[in-house]
Formats: C-alpha cells, structure tokens, sequence
C-alpha cells in the first residue's frame, strides 16, 4: 500500500492508529474497573447465599458477557434471516 492509498484510509484503518486504539481501550478498561476499589456495592438479592450482583468488577464483566451474547445472537439471527445473493434479481 502507497502512502497515498493510507491517507484516503479512514483513520481507525491506518496502521499508526492501531496502537493508539490499543491504548485508549486499555486506559477506558482500567478507568471502568478502578472505581471497583473505592465503592462499596450493596447486593440487591441479598438472601441469597452467594450474591453475584456484589462481587468485583460484577458490571464491567457482566456488561461485556452481555455485549458479547447479543452480538453472538446477531450472527445467529442473520444466518437465519439472509436472503441469496440473488434475491432481487430472481
């Protein structure tokens, strides 16, 4: 690739950019679970024996297994909702 062809890139595409992104997800992920340490969590089924709803980091992991089964869930539904590629032309 020219370097031409790297500046008509959108910049979340240009290989400079990538470590930058690396880093910016890593400070986001570290800034999500850092108030983990300074708040005191309150359960809110706290009969139960083991309270999952208060352990560490319970909304950061719980938020991320939830994004990462709708998206698994998407893939699942287009594969049962795609048309052919020739649809429109039939």
């Amino acid at each position: 690739m020219s370097e031409s062809d790297d500046k008509k890139l959108h910049w979340l595409y240009r290989p400079e950019n990538r470590k930058k992104l690396w880093s910016l997800q890593i400070v986001l992920l570290v800034l999500a679970v850092l108030p983990e340490f300074f708040v005191h969590h309150h359960a809110h089924f706290p009969e139960q024996d083991i309270s999952i709803d208060a352990s560490f980091g319970f909304f950061a992991w719980y938020g991320f297994g939830t994004c990462a089964l709708m998206v698994v869930g998407a893939k699942l539904l287009g594969f049962l909702l795609k048309r052919g590629d020739d649809y429109y032309d039939r």
